[in-house]
C-alpha cells in the first residue's frame, strides 16, 4: 500500500471545494501578503554594492556595444562604400 493521496481525496479530507475565478483572488492576495513577509530589504552596504555592480556591467556593455558599432560601420563603408577605409569622425 502506497501513502500517495490523490488531488481529488486530498481536497475532499479536508472539505475543500473548488472556487471559482472571484473565490481564488482573496486567496491569491494572501498568498501574495506572506509572500512579502518573507522578502528581507538590503543593508544599505548591500545596496550600494549591487547598484555599483550593475553599473559597472552597464558600462561595459556599452562600450562593448560601442566598439562593436564603430567596427562593423567602418567594415560595412569599406565593403559598400567607395572602397577606402574612412573613419566616421574624420574626414
Amino acid at each position: 500500500m502506497t501513502d500517495e493521496i490523490t488531488p481529488a481525496a486530498s481536497d475532499a479530507s479536508r472539505g475543500e471545494r473548488k472556487k471559482g475565478f472571484f473565490g481564488r483572488i482573496p486567496q491569491f492576495i494572501r498568498e501574495v501578503i506572506m509572500e512579502l513577509r518573507k522578502v528581507v530589504t538590503p543593508t544599505r552596504k548591500e545596496l550600494i554594492t549591487y547598484t555599483s555592480v550593475v553599473l559597472g556591467f552597464v558600462v561595459v556593455m556599452m562600450a562593448i556595444i560601442g566598439v562593436l558599432d564603430i567596427a562593423i560601420g567602418i567594415l560595412t563603408g569599406f565593403v559598400f562604400g567607395n572602397g577606402t577605409l574612412t573613419l566616421p569622425w574624420g574626414n
